[in-house]
């Protein structure tokens, strides 16, 4: 993803989500028209609980979107790299302080790495990391909601997506009115690749979502360090982004808490099977 926005760095970041949630629903009205899944997408559209559970999850997700998109096409990626990075530990937070679950001591160990690791942040560079703060909120505030939503994978996504879409396309008109339009003047690469958000959006999340409900609790949380890890090398190798000691030193508190959390979770998942 982070080489497919930096493509789409000529759109406004704002314009660039509104394509994102219209192009996403398509590609997800036409999955479950192909399904024939239109009377459950009509259920869920109608049910009062399932919409007061999706619209606050659709916005934070697509708050998400925006931070991301605009960390990444301002020269963040690094920074992207360590608000995803954080999402587990901050995943463990919220299950201990919202849901009630317990902590194991080398859990709050953990909590504390993350803590020590923002305050270095803060301390050597002089400002929170917000970019990071931001998408590991929103993106564990979402996985939260939907935790809680009756909806599966499919029919949730194009929930979220139909809640927000119309004022989207709105903005998108008026974008195309006014002149402001990506599509109205970009070129021909450009237009292609706009359009193609809804795929690159669409695919992963149903993947994710499907996935999740397949393999064990502890594998995903492993699987999901990937997408970081995958970031913070896209950073450092191929946008060539500074990353100085400071840095370093912030992101080592980090990793090391997800080292404990890891091996946590792999020493509790092998007592309970025992």
């Amino acid at each position: 993803m982070p080489l497919d926005w930096s493509q789409l760095a000529a759109v406004d970041a704002v314009e660039l989500i509104a394509h994102r949630l219209v192009w996403s629903l398509v590609f997800f009205l036409a999955v479950i028209f192909w399904r024939s899944g239109r009377k459950e997408l009509r259920a869920a559209l109608g049910t009062g609980r399932s919409l007061g559970l999706n619209l606050p999850s659709s916005v934070l997700l697509a708050g998400n979107w925006l931070v991301y998109v605009r960390g990444i096409n301002s020269g963040h990626v690094i920074g992207c790299s360590l608000g995803y990075f954080l999402v587990p530990l901050l995943n463990a937070a919220l299950g201990r302080w919202v849901l009630g679950g317990r902590l194991r001591s080398a859990q709050f160990v953990v909590m504390w790495c993350a803590t020590v690791g923002i305050a270095v942040q803060l301390v050597q560079v002089g400002r929170l990391p917000w970019i990071a703060l931001a998408l590991a909120v929103t993106f564990g505030g979402y996985g939260l909601l939907r935790k809680r939503s009756p909806l599966g994978p499919l029919r949730g996504f194009a929930v979220e997506t139909a809640l927000l879409a119309p004022a989207a396309a709105v903005f998108l008109l008026w974008r195309q009115h006014t002149g402001e339009g990506a599509l109205g003047h970009a070129s021909a690469t450009l237009r292609a690749l706009v359009p193609s958000t809804g795929i690159v959006t669409a695919v992963p999340l149903l993947l994710f979502a499907y996935g999740a409900r397949r393999i064990r609790l502890t594998a995903l949380g492993l699987l999901q360090y990937i997408a970081p890890i995958v970031r913070f090398t896209l950073g450092v190798f191929v946008f060539h982004k500074t990353f100085d000691r400071n840095q370093a030193l912030a992101f080592a508190f980090i990793w090391a808490g997800l080292v404990l959390y890891t091996i946590d979770d792999l020493r509790n998942l092998r007592a309970v099977s025992l």
